[in-house]
């Protein structure tokens, strides 16, 4: 199947509207705040345990990034046949929308095989995205391959989203890159946005890793690419041993007031959402502890920003 018959195929399947009971239950839910979590936080969820929680938490979108152990989001069954229109009825049932889909395709990577493997799977998750209706598929730089020149590595980057970019165009969906792994520098992210120069390529700002691992003021990073900003990942962590422990949102010392005051100073409108890694950190509290504490605090951050519930 072409790329572009399978989109028309799973834009037809997943067509539809949520039924009016549906809509009015939406319609009367209480005012909520800006915020989402992503799905790493809570890996043993099914789907319908998921939208629960969500509804539940007041939270008013999910960021996907697996469901119950599968990954590979097009793989998940509540995502393939017929059962992608059951899904978009149910997040509509309760007014909750997708964020984005995170894809682990990589675009650093320079093996042949192992790079088209990457953009496979970007494509996959565009295709998916259209069918859903989720504007957004968050990629990742990842990399600067020890003994490798870095300029090498950035226009390789580059070539990389510009190419997943121009695959989205058609389908409405933007790329974001996250600032994750080696690609935290606001500098590096501001040269791959301007090379890329694509209105369907935007940032996923993780705002804990520009402040933990590049070092820098929340203020300052987002004088440098906040215009890009369309999602953001916000936790909090404190030092442990030669590492890092994740830690309930204000039990550490990343300035996640900090940041979110200046992003609702410079009236960034999309969400706030809960990156808690779960899936790659288990010891660190369950969602069912950690979900309800963000949203608490969370709401507490967002009042004092001027950020109203809607």
């Amino acid at each position: 199947m072409t790329a572009v018959n399978r989109r028309s195929f799973l834009a037809t399947l997943g067509a539809g509207l949520a039924t009016a009971p549906a809509l009015l239950r939406a319609q009367s839910r209480p005012a909520r705040y800006p915020i989402a979590f992503s799905t790493l936080g809570c890996p043993a969820w099914s789907w319908k345990t998921i939208l629960a929680n969500a509804d539940k938490g007041g939270f008013v979108a999910i960021e996907l990034r697996g469901i119950a152990g599968e990954m590979d989001l097009p793989k998940v069954p509540e995502f393939t046949g017929t059962r992608l229109a059951d899904a978009k009825r149910d997040l509509a049932a309760l007014g909750i929308a997708v964020s984005d889909l995170g894809a682990s395709a990589r675009m650093h990577e320079k093996d042949a095989a192992v790079r088209a493997q990457q953009f496979d799977e970007g494509r996959r998750f565009i295709d998916l995205a259209q069918a859903m209706g989720v504007k957004y598929v968050r990629m990742f730089g990842d990399k600067f391959p020890e003994g490798e020149p870095k300029d090498e590595v950035m226009k390789r980057v580059i070539e990389g989203f510009r190419a997943m970019a121009d695959y989205g165009k058609p389908a409405g969906v933007t790329v974001l890159i996250e600032s994750h792994g080696d690609f935290t520098r606001s500098a590096d992210l501001e040269n791959i946005l301007t090379s890329v120069g694509s209105p369907q390529f935007a940032l996923l700002w993780d705002a804990h890793h520009s402040f933990v691992a590049a070092g820098e003021k929340p203020a300052d990073t987002f004088a440098r690419i906040g215009k890009w900003t369309r999602h953001t990942h916000l936790k909090d962590s404190k030092p442990e041993g030669a590492d890092r422990r994740y830690v309930l949102l204000g039990a550490g010392e990343v300035p996640v007031k900090e940041q979110v005051k200046v992003l609702a100073a410079a009236g960034y409108k999309g969400l706030y959402s809960f990156e808690w890694e779960k899936k790659w950190h288990p010891e660190i509290e369950e969602p069912e502890v950690a979900f309800p504490h963000y949203a608490k605090t969370m709401a507490d951050y967002l009042s004092a920003a001027g950020v109203k519930a809607s």
